[in-house]
């Protein structure tokens, strides 16, 4: 591994760290540049399960610290978010692609614009909901997202946090303690099945990494310290940025090519 690409992986760490720790959709960034560096997709896709995984791991780590994880409620929704990602990562990758880039991108905006619409549920959350019971349907929906982890990763975190403010009622900082411990429970999951099919490349993946833990670790100290509207508004830039690029309103991969010249 040459000196420039050892810091390409590590910069572009830091960035996808703190976008899927606030938000989510970092996973472009990382698959972008896996490809780039010549990785086949399915190579790629395990190799990103490395940073996810130190990610999430230090970003719980603080969550926890400050007590915003309700370990007992989130473990409920986790387990099914388990069991899908354990399917999510054995499916096969012949789907059409570019229609499920174009439905995923339309979904962000949506989730976006909810974000305009009476915002104080998203700032303060909603007690009511947050008494409820785990439903059956919140299991299968867990489940759901669980699968779609398991098979690409890429955007999960908006439809944890959806599922987590607007099913559950809790406010963005509080969704997002457990939305990281959801995701770590999961990944070293569909990391495994990866594994056992020889698509991990771990040199790539252990560099990208550390630089995943030091984005993590800042986006965790922003989100308790700065607050519920902090994390708002960084989610709705980053939803932007990723809807243009599924949409075809630019290349990232061609960014990419650019910046390691």
């Amino acid at each position: 591994m040459s000196v420039s690409v050892a810091i390409a992986l590590l910069i572009s760490g830091v960035i996808v760290g703190f976008i899927n720790t606030l938000a989510g959709g970092g996973s472009v960034i990382s698959l972008s540049l896996f490809i780039f560096l010549g990785l086949p997709v399915d190579v790629a896709n395990g190799t990103n399960r490395i940073a996810i995984v130190l990610q999430n791991l230090s970003s719980v780590g603080t969550f926890r610290r400050n007590k915003l994880i309700d370990f007992k409620y989130a473990n409920k929704l986790a387990i099914p978010a388990v069991i899908g990602s354990i399917a999510g990562a054995q499916l096969a990758v012949d789907i059409d692609k570019a229609l499920v880039e174009r439905i995923f991108a339309v979904m962000l905006v949506v989730v976006a614009a909810f974000m305009f619409i009476n915002p104080k549920h998203y700032l303060h959350g909603q007690p009511g909901k947050q008494n409820q019971k785990v439903s059956p349907l919140s299991i299968f929906l867990f489940f759901l997202i669980g699968l779609y982890g398991g098979f690409i990763q890429v955007g999960v975190g908006y439809f944890l946090l959806a599922a987590l403010v607007m099913g559950a009622g809790l406010d963005l900082v509080k969704a997002n303690a457990i939305k990281v411990w959801i995701v770590l429970l999961y990944s070293p999951v569909a990391l495994a099945v990866f594994m056992a099919n020889g698509a991990v490349h771990w040199a790539y993946g252990l560099m990208h990494g550390l630089g995943n833990i030091g984005g993590a670790v800042l986006a965790t100290h922003l989100a308790v310290h700065k607050g519920v509207n902090f994390v708002r508004w960084v989610i709705i830039v980053v939803i932007a940025i990723t809807s243009a690029q599924l949409l075809g309103l630019y290349n990232f991969n061609a960014l990419i090519a650019w910046l390691m010249g």
